[in-house]
């Protein structure tokens, strides 16, 4: 089977083309490979969460059954490997490829699935043991008690719990502007007033400007570092003395969804003021790095105190699949550090064919590039898609500029073959 002749159709159609790797026909029980086929029970298990139980593309397995299916004891890291040859064929045949949410193009990792597979027991349970387990777990990732951490239905809700916990009557919110929408926007909903700050020449936020904002009636101060949409880091020193002056007169949210993929040396996290009993709450993700967006699993780092009031305020417990997919994901260091190297690779092959084409680009530290094409979105957007990729949307302040997601190193090796004639 080809790339070019796999469809990928409903999740039953995408298990038995990738159980049976032929075709949709019935296949004849008294010719079935004892080497090939998994149990009737690991099938139905696969094809239920829409895995598919793989021999044509293994790479799609869990861990355990990949390594089955490749011929016993396989190191990890060629299981990644050959995953990442088995992505590449399926995200190829699935039609445009996806550059456009900051997505991780790798989806989760073997062991998370395996986890999955094996947690059948947890799914009906309504306090299931996966809550305080991963809770504990992400503590000990950053290195906080856990009576610090609250675990969200994404980071997203951490962004709308602190809206509700802290403009239920009013008042305003300090924000860089692009960036991040969901508290601007619920700020909005609230009918908060929302200053939304341009930032700087360098993309940067511009904190002078915002820490002149900050008065009696601020509610949250909101920062993202990295941004999103610019993929830029504000300067470390300079943005910690901002958050904690600014923490003591009001409270700071500092959001680090992609803080994984920083490279700069000597970039910190904002935790240890939280440590220090500032009035900071940091939010983390399992969408981006884990690559669980559609399971919806994120996390808030406070004082207890703070972790209490915004527990009043969330709308219900994170998916169970959610939590033990990030808890599994969370030990997987390696498939962490998987991920990060791959995101290396296309983001500087990226970033060098800007260089050469002379593009104004921001200093990535994400899984995206921010660049200047000097042309309004949709006809960018429209180019890219008549080459079979969909990149990014239009962002206020900078129309003319394009946020395209890092995706897989072959890829990237593809867009940027068709990038330059972008601006033929």
């Amino acid at each position: 089977m080809t790339a070019e002749s796999l469809r990928i159709g409903t999740m039953a159609e995408v298990a038995v083309i990738c159980g049976v790797g032929r075709s949709l026909s019935r296949p004849d029980p008294l010719k079935r490979s004892p080497v090939s086929v998994l149990s009737r029970r690991d099938w139905l298990v696969n094809a239920s969460l829409g895995i598919g139980a793989s021999v044509a593309l293994p790479g799609l397995l869990p861990a355990s059954q990949m390594a089955r299916v490749l011929g016993g004891n396989v190191a990890y890291a060629d299981l990644l490997t050959q995953m990442e040859q088995d992505v590449n064929t399926v995200r190829k045949a699935a039609g445009p490829i996806r550059l456009m949410y900051n997505e991780n193009p790798f989806g989760m990792s073997p062991k998370t699935k395996d986890a999955l597979i094996g947690s059948w027991m947890h799914h009906a349970w309504y306090v299931p043991p996966i809550m305080d387990e991963v809770r504990a777990t992400f503590a000990k990732y950053v290195g906080v008690p856990v009576d610090h951490v609250l675990v969200t239905q994404g980071s997203s809700e951490v962004l709308s719990v602190l809206a509700l916990a802290y403009n239920m009557e009013g008042g305003e919110i300090v924000a860089p502007w692009p960036t991040f929408e969901d508290l601007p926007r619920w700020g909005d909903t609230l009918k908060a007033t929302v200053h939304r700050i341009p930032l700087n020449q360098y993309l940067e936020h511009d904190l002078y400007t915002m820490d002149a904002r900050v008065g009696s009636s601020t509610k949250l101060v909101f920062v993202c570092n990295p941004n999103n949409p610019t993929s830029n880091l504000t300067e470390d020193s300079t943005l910690r003395q901002f958050v904690s002056n600014a923490a003591k007169r009001t409270t700071v949210i500092v959001d680090e969804a992609y803080i994984d993929f920083v490279d700069k040396p000597g970039h910190r996290s904002m935790i240890d003021l939280v440590l220090k009993g500032e009035s900071v709450v940091v939010s983390r993700t399992a969408s981006k790095l884990h690559g669980l967006a559609g399971l919806r699993c994120g996390f808030a780092i406070a004082r207890p105190d703070i972790i209490k009031r915004l527990q009043q305020y969330v709308s219900g417990d994170p998916n169970v699949f959610g939590q033990l997919a990030a808890n599994a994901s969370l030990l997987d260091v390696e498939y962490q550090n998987f991920i990060k190297q791959k995101n290396r690779e296309g983001r500087a092959m990226l970033l060098s064919t800007l260089a050469t084409l002379g593009r104004k680009v921001a200093p990535s530290e994400t899984n995206f590039v921010f660049f200047h094409t000097g042309k309004e979105i949709r006809p960018v957007q429209q180019y890219f898609l008549s080459k079979g990729f969909v990149v990014g949307r239009a962002f206020p302040l900078y129309s003319d500029w394009c946020r395209v997601s890092i995706g897989t190193p072959d890829e990237m090796k593809q867009f940027c073959a068709v990038l330059p004639g972008l601006f033929a």
